[in-house]
């Protein structure tokens, strides 16, 4: 359990973002939707949604530190050219506020993952399944990296404001 490859081992990271994080949220999204109604339905929604929840931070935490490696740094600097994976194919349309060595401040002021989960009708799930990652895959790249977000487009807001900085750096004002 856990891996994909025929022989029990992971598949290369490098053949996962081939086919993009929007394409892989997708199929997950189509997987795990009705296996958590029908877990719900057994067991309480409530209590299902609380695993999964936990779940999907400890997988998030875990590709942070995979995404280190595989960058061969946890620097900000490195963190941010690593977003390519969550934008390619217009998936996120961004604007940066600040970057520096201490500070990655950015908008995204269209998010693709949300259409997409609003598209399949499960637009709660959304949240959960992908907004729910961002702050603990940070974590697990590198813990002195910290993560602040007001709203989400997921939640209804305009535009998702992403903040990351040093845990020793200034903050940065979220206007």
């Amino acid at each position: 359990m856990g891996s994909d490859g025929i022989d029990g081992t992971e598949p290369p990271a490098d053949t996962l973002n081939d086919v993009g994080v929007l394409t892989r949220r997708e199929i997950e999204a189509r997987i795990v939707a009705p296996l958590l109604e029908r877990f719900g339905q057994e067991f309480g929604v409530d209590r299902v949604a609380e695993l999964a929840r936990d779940v999907v931070v400890d997988v998030a935490r875990e590709q942070g530190g995979a995404l280190a490696a595989a960058l061969g740094s946890s620097d900000l600097a490195a963190f941010a050219d690593g977003m390519h994976n969550w934008t390619r194919g217009g998936a996120l349309e961004m604007e940066v506020v600040e970057q520096t060595d201490e500070v990655f401040a950015f908008n995204v002021t269209r998010c693709r993952y949300a259409e997409m989960y609003r598209s399949l009708g499960i637009p709660e799930l959304g949240a959960l399944l992908s907004c729910n990652r961002d702050g603990t895959m940070v974590e697990g790249f590198n813990p002195s990296i910290e993560f602040e977000r007001t709203q989400t487009i997921m939640g209804g807001a305009g535009h998702c404001d992403f903040r990351y900085r040093l845990s020793d750096a200034t903050p940065v004002d979220l206007g």
